[in-house]
């Protein structure tokens, strides 16, 4: 019988109620994996679309799950024991990763428990200078503002476009950041700065002050103006957001300018983006542990932050399901597990 570890798994898709903090079997870890103990577990956007069946997406782009699953992708913890062939990372590391993204889609990437097997490839060293709430809040939400706007990292095709994505140069440029206090959005803000950009957030006015502390130069608070009707001659949009509302941003934009969607569908403005010269690209986030570790030290200087909304024992998961179901997060929501 295979020793048994607490995880948080769901037996059928439904709301936040579905999530079960349980026995499980610890994993097996095979050639060039890790086995991590895991500390902290950040959430992301496809741990409640898994938990709820993909039903955004159409039918024959659903993911075929087999219960029970384990959901979550990002984690952040301490070695536990490696493969015969593991060469960079030795029993005791601090690592954090995002875990077999977006190839476990359907589940395959079990970050919600006390332990995971990490490829190799996929894993990083934990920053020093932070700790594991803030490591695990990182991966997905970093590494889709670095791969959208900094470095894509890898040549797998985007199924929604022909093109490859490729960033566009930031320096000197206004950069436009749509949800800018949320997960992937507060990074994004504090990439463009770091690249020398004039950077405009787009949130709800109470967290003008963190957006500020951040390095955004204007804010708008779209409770009280609509963006597209007071801002134009923007290089770039970083709409966080994204689906079908996104093409309002295209008329901020201007000529030779790029929006880059970061949920693409129900985008229908392609006509419009090419009759007003901009171009409109997107892409999927993938797991890259070399660029984990090279991203590591803007964390560990401080040069770029986490900013935490909340955290909760992994043994409430569903509140804090309960709590993204709500909205307005500011920052990452995070598990811990020790």
């Amino acid at each position: 019988m295979s020793p048994l570890m607490k995880a948080v798994r769901f037996h059928e898709f439904g709301g936040p109620e579905v999530l079960r903090y349980e026995d499980a079997p610890k994993p097996e870890f095979g050639a060039g994996e890790v086995l991590v103990r895991v500390h902290a577990v950040g959430l992301n956007p496809p741990d409640w679309y898994l938990r709820e069946g993909y039903k955004m997406l159409p039918a024959e782009w659903q993911p075929k799950v087999s219960f029970p699953v384990i959901a979550g992708t990002d984690i952040s913890g301490v070695v536990e024991a490696i493969a015969d062939n593991v060469e960079n990372f030795a029993i005791g590391d601090e690592v954090y990763s995002m875990v077999r993204f977006p190839s476990g889609l359907a589940g395959g990437s079990e970050g919600y428990a006390e332990y995971v097997r990490v490829p190799e490839s996929q894993l990083a060293r934990k920053p020093a200078g932070i700790g594991h709430v803030q490591a695990a809040g990182a991966p997905m939400s970093l590494l889709t503002a670095w791969q959208f706007m900094i470095e894509l990292g890898h040549d797998e095709q985007n199924p929604l476009q022909q093109n490859r994505h490729e960033p566009v140069p930031l320096e000197g440029k206004t950069v436009l950041v749509n949800g800018a206090a949320g997960g992937v959005g507060h990074l994004a803000v504090q990439l463009a700065k770091w690249k020398g950009a004039h950077v405009i957030a787009v949130a709800s006015g109470k967290n003008e002050a963190i957006l500020r502390e951040l390095g955004a130069d204007e804010m708008i608070d779209y409770n009280k103006a609509v963006p597209e009707d007071i801002v134009g001659d923007v290089d770039l949009v970083v709409d966080t957001v994204g689906g079908s509302k996104t093409g309002r941003f295209l008329r901020t934009l201007k000529r030779g300018g790029a929006l880059f969607p970061i949920f693409p569908l129900g985008f229908s403005g392609a006509n419009e983006a090419k009759h007003l010269g901009v171009t409109v690209s997107t892409t999927q986030v993938r797991s890259n542990g070399p660029q984990l570790e090279q991203i590591g030290s803007l964390l560990d200087d401080g040069t770029i932050r986490v900013v935490i909304d909340s955290t909760y024992p992994l043994s409430e998961a569903r509140q804090a399901h309960e709590r993204a179901a709500k909205g307005h997060i500011q920052g990452k929501i995070v598990l811990t597990s020790k």
